[in-house]
């Protein structure tokens, strides 16, 4: 496994990182077992990766704590917690009570990254001046080492709520959409993380819209009618095909991993799955080399003015 530097952390992580949420949620969501999904992590685990990423909201703290029980040193466990419900910011009490939730779920006395999940733009200032005392208190408690904070994707296409709260900090590490048809992260948010030392964990990089020929195909149609993609891209039966090629990538979803991987500001790409072999392929896809420039280039061309595309949540867009 090849690893980097979580930002300023100086946590050394696998450039592979186990997501336990989406579609899957290590197959959880699919209809696998916790015995499947434990021995799923302890796969990852021989094959290198280090950083395991759950969440309150996810219901995988449980079988996360289980798999890692004994398996904890090296690990880099992050999970995070929600802060909205009802359209309102939850209080301080309510995260300072997720918080002992997710250590007594995971079986830890203290988690690596502690993240702040899905925060909208308009109620960054509020969460951030109710949410952050009690964060650094548990910090300052031994009970969570680094702050995070993660975009709410589906909801904030322009990443504004990280192109705010990135310069003033406080967040050790940033969780943001970035994949081949959504670009603009390379313009308004690693610049920004680069220089400020943090971190970055990386989603959607495939996700539905390269795993899925129809959700696909069905996006470019929409796109080609707005006028916002060629037309030849919507008739297209493999629209994406020229990425795959002897000097390029083997597979769309191996593109799509290897586009991500190789972005300047990029630490850690986050991939879900429920199956070993999926796992095997996703890490040994993130370990090859960047995809040609020529190939780069085409996707920038068609696609680097796009904004949204792509960022469908669990249960949509299948």
């Amino acid at each position: 496994m090849e690893t980097t530097s979580l930002g300023r952390t100086g946590l050394q992580v696998g450039v592979a990182g186990l997501g336990a949420g989406g579609h899957s949620r290590l197959g959880l969501g699919t209809g696998g077992s916790e015995t499947a999904a434990v021995a799923l992590i302890h796969a990852a685990l021989d094959l290198g990766v280090n950083l395991i990423d759950t969440a309150s909201a996810y219901g995988t703290e449980a079988v996360v704590g289980k798999a890692l029980a004994g398996r904890r040193q090296g690990v880099v466990l992050a999970t995070k917690a929600s802060v909205m419900q009802a359209g309102e910011p939850l209080s301080a009490a309510a995260v300072r009570d997720s918080l002992e939730a997710s250590l007594r779920l995971l079986g830890v006395d203290c988690i690596d990254l502690f993240q702040l999940h899905a925060v909208p733009p308009r109620q960054y200032e509020t969460i951030r001046d109710r949410l952050v005392p009690v964060l650094l208190k548990a910090r300052a408690q031994g009970k969570i080492r680094f702050l995070g904070i993660t975009e709410t994707a589906p909801n904030d296409h322009e990443h504004a709520m990280l192109a705010r709260a990135v310069p003033e900090g406080i967040w050790d590490s940033a969780m943001v959409a970035f994949h081949m048809m959504c670009q603009n992260a390379r313009a308004q948010v690693f610049p920004l993380t680069r220089r400020q030392g943090v971190g970055t964990l990386l989603m959607f990089a495939v996700r539905g819209i390269f795993a899925r020929p129809a959700q696909l195909a069905a996006t470019l149609r929409d796109l080609a009618a707005a006028g916002q993609v060629p037309a030849d891209l919507a008739a297209s039966e493999d629209p994406l095909g020229f990425l795959v090629h002897p000097d390029g990538a083997s597979s769309l979803t191996d593109a799509a991993y290897r586009y991500a991987r190789h972005e300047a500001g990029v630490d850690v790409v986050l991939f879900g799955t429920g199956d070993v072999g999926h796992l095997r392929s996703n890490v040994a896809s993130l370990l090859k080399p960047p995809l040609p420039a020529a190939d780069r280039a085409r996707l920038a061309a068609l696609f680097g003015h796009l904004r949204g595309v792509g960022l469908d949540v669990p249960g949509r867009g299948r």
